[in-house]
């Protein structure tokens, strides 16, 4: 029997939506809820799962190419005999390419295979994982224990009492296997079932206690010392997962002229939009990291330990940008007109570089966090970003970004400001410098952060007062991360 795939709404606002990736060709043999292809809305980008298992018989919408939602842009055979013989043809939804002179260059497998390896890699929130969700699905080599502890230490799938593969990141399979918990057991708010961070964290927080695994025995010094170790002469506030190099231009004459992708093409109407609205300015302030820096160091062991992931610098920045919106609540408005909307919630964007372009996640409600609430929030949503699991509502509502050039190694930038908001803070490389400190040269890791703002309603006065209030909170840092 045959399955028609269709183009999902994403939002209520969403009217069509662009197929960016096939991850399967036709023919090939694809089960359930198994990413099928990649989509893009001028919101969000996404994986769509395989609505049934069977075999890929037909693609009626190729890469780049834009159609309204519900329209069916693929069929699947669930008996895997093809198209039944005689039967009508589904009709070929109307399609919108990008105009171009040329179509968009193919890349080689070498370059942006349809499934990354699993190699791990430092990610932009501080933790480690596979470069894809598919990564998930990798075999690794079989251990001695249970089918169940192997799954959680090697990405192997699962399969629960429906028979479906039990979809997770390496990151839930730790915090599982070291809270002795059963996937299977677990229920998952991603697409396709796949369980999340908050999903294992809720589980586990709900549940009866139980004992965490046994860990390597390790003395304060030894922790002491490996912290001091992983922190470089450059020190950036958060390790990027790094981005593929573009595939070589295949040249056929002087020039070649490739279409922007549609993610680009949002970026850089919105990039245009904003300069066009708001009278930007920016203003640069350096900051000592010390307070931050040695907070991290004693805590970063007990943090993981305790919560799953790495302890970064990014919660360290979004606490102390919530404080000064909290006394300066210009920064969390907006401009309709002759009129200044004051927002009472503090919605947090965080910038999330993908090799494709760049999305801006929403940590809602930061104001009401503690420290460790806002760490958890931060990291679910850049792995979602960068496995495209986000939700459209996780990129709606932003009131103030923080954007952080300085994981490649930017000692400051002027960053844009996200419409409809009034700011923007750009945070630079932390790196250890010289500096003068009761009149003598001290080592001392700094970092430089700018604020863009709107000069509209923001004054320049003003916009110092904000970055004063962030600076004394990120040097004179006292609030409790665990």
């Amino acid at each position: 029997m045959a399955t028609n795939v269709i183009m999902p709404q994403m939002g209520e606002s969403i009217a069509e939506g662009t197929v960016t990736k096939w991850l399967k060709k036709v023919g090939d043999r694809v089960e359930r809820d198994e990413p099928l292809f990649e989509i893009s809305t001028d919101k969000v980008d996404a994986e769509i799962p395989s609505p049934s298992a069977g075999v890929l018989t037909k693609i009626f919408v190729g890469e780049n190419q834009t159609v309204a939602v519900n329209a069916i842009v693929a069929e699947i055979d669930g008996e895997g005999s093809g198209t039944a013989a005689g039967g009508p043809e589904p009709v070929r939804p109307s399609v919108t390419t990008p105009p171009s002179a040329s179509p968009a260059p193919t890349l080689s497998a070498d370059s942006t295979p349809a499934i990354a390896p699993p190699s791990p890699v430092p990610a932009p929130d501080g933790d480690t994982r596979p470069t894809s969700p598919a990564a998930a699905l990798a075999p690794a080599a079989p251990q001695a224990p249970s089918e169940t502890q192997a799954a959680h230490e090697h990405g192997a799938a699962e399969i629960g009492g429906n028979g479906h593969k039990i979809r997770s990141s390496p990151l839930v399979r730790r915090i599982a296997k070291e809270n002795r918990v059963d996937l299977r057991a677990v229920k998952g708010s991603g697409l396709g079932g796949r369980i999340s961070k908050k999903d294992i964290l809720a589980y586990i927080g709900a549940g009866p206690s139980r004992p965490p695994a046994p860990m390597a025995p390790q003395s304060a010094a030894q922790a002491a010392s490996a912290t001091t170790q992983a922190w470089p002469q450059q020190m950036p506030a958060s390790q990027p997962a790094p981005l593929k190099a573009p595939a070589p231009a295949a040249w056929t004459g002087p020039t070649q002229v490739v279409p922007m992708t549609p993610m680009r093409k949002q970026i850089a109407e919105h990039m245009i939009l904003s300069r066009r609205t708001s009278a930007h300015v920016t203003t640069v302030f350096e900051v000592e990291m010390t307070r931050v820096y040695e907070t991290r160091a004693q805590n970063a062991a007990e943090f993981e330990r305790r919560n799953g992931q790495k302890l970064t610098f990014t919660p360290f920045f979004v606490r102390a940008a919530v404080e000064a919106i909290k006394q300066y609540p210009i920064f969390n408005a907006s401009v309709d007109g002759d009129s200044v909307i004051y927002k009472r919630d503090v919605n947090i964007g965080i910038a999330v570089a993908l090799e494709t372009g760049l999305i801006v996640p929403v940590v809602k409600r930061a104001d009401e966090k503690n420290f460790l609430g806002v760490a958890r929030a931060v990291t679910d949503l850049a792995e979602r970003a960068r496995t495209k699991r986000l939700n459209f509502d996780e990129v709606q509502g932003g009131t103030f970004t923080i954007t952080n050039p300085g994981v490649f190694g930017s000692l400051f930038g002027t960053p844009i400001i996200n419409q409809p908001q009034v700011a923007i803070l750009g945070v630079g490389v932390i790196e250890k410098r010289a500096v003068v400190r009761n009149d003598a040269i001290a080592i001392r890791p700094m970092a430089y952060l700018a604020l863009s703002f709107d000069h509209r309603v923001i004054d320049g006065a003003m916009a110092d007062q904000f970055m004063v209030k962030v600076k004394t909170g990120l040097e004179n840092w006292s609030e409790a991360v665990l």
